[in-house]
């Protein structure tokens, strides 16, 4: 089977392993153009995607938008028998979808129709979800809408992270579409269209819904935090200054202090009151600085116990 992938970011790479490693013949990779990176912008960085299809020798497309003639007929020159989208960052027109003569299947990080959207492991974590995984559907024009080929379920941790989460589901994914390739090629693939009525949408992180807020009960900023860590990092502001918050864990909560108010700052960590309850704080990250442990971060005199950082509402469950 001729394989044509699409994707970006870290998250896609486990999918085109799998698919080189078991032996399909990817014909082809779209993924975004390079991107400037660094603080000055001026290095600029293929996508993971990308990396990989270079060192394999699989042509690369990167086209700003992909849709247009002309791009159309770049496509049909690879002849791909079926393509394969994971996190490849635009929605694909009718035109692209159909043009593979199997169509266009999708890995989807969430159990469809459950969390449609951009951000679906964000959402999973914010929402207190017990269980999560990942859906391998045929694409439509609507976003995330496609029958169900194939699922696979795993549970989310307690404590776990965006960037643990998306790791998991990552390699979930990969060994999914092997599976669902596999049934495919043999015929026995059934597509179960997808219930609307149990549709729900995890919309794409904005810096508003970054913003802690101290307000909600602890569980709520917890999850909020490692919703959003290791990046783009839970927001918050002290004295009039940007603060990234990383690492919350529920911690004891001592004397009735008001919610953001900081208790204390040992070597375990900075605990921060909330609505109800207390987070406890591993890394902090203030504007334009690295990364640093609380304890480093009040003896550079960035905070002490009795500082309240400012609650500004956030988009929390």
């Amino acid at each position: 089977m001729r394989v044509l992938f699409w994707g970006t970011p870290e998250f896609a790479t486990p999918a085109l392993r799998a698919l080189i490693g078991e032996g399909f013949d990817v014909c082809g990779v779209v993924t975004q153009p390079d991107r400037p990176v660094g603080r000055s912008r001026s290095t600029v960085q293929p996508s993971p995607v990308k990396q990989i299809a270079v060192d394999e020798g699989i042509p690369v497309l990167q086209p700003e938008r992909p849709r247009g003639e002309e791009f159309l007929a770049e496509l049909a020159r690879m002849q791909p028998d079926l393509s394969v989208v994971v996190a490849y960052g635009h929605i694909l027109q009718k035109s692209v979808i159909d043009l593979p003569r199997r169509g266009t299947v999708n890995i989807h990080a969430s159990l469809l129709p459950a969390l449609r959207g951009a951000a679906p492991i964000q959402a999973a974590i914010r929402a207190g979800v017990h269980e999560t995984g990942v859906t391998i559907m045929r694409m439509v024009p609507p976003l995330d809408a496609g029958p169900i080929i194939l699922q696979a379920r795993t549970p989310v941790l307690d404590d776990e992270t965006y960037g643990e989460l998306s790791l998991r589901l990552s390699e979930l994914g990969a060994l999914t579409l092997i599976e669902a390739l596999s049934l495919i090629e043999l015929g026995g693939a059934r597509e179960e269209p997808q219930d609307e009525r149990f549709a729900t949408y995890a919309s794409k992180i904005d810096r508003a819904s970054t913003r802690i807020d101290w307000g909600a009960p602890a569980n709520n900023v917890s999850r909020v935090i490692r919703s959003l860590d290791p990046k783009p990092g839970a927001l918050t502001m002290l004295r009039g200054a940007d603060v990234k918050l990383f690492g919350a864990r529920l911690a004891p909560h001592g004397a009735s202090v008001p919610s953001g108010q900081i208790q204390s700052i040992e070597d375990d960590g900075m605990v921060v009151a909330c609505g109800e309850g207390a987070v406890r704080i591993a890394v902090v990250q203030p504007a334009g600085k690295r990364r640093l442990s609380p304890n480093d971060w009040a003896r550079g005199r960035g905070a002490a116990a009795g500082d309240r950082f400012d609650s500004s509402p956030a988009t929390v469950s």
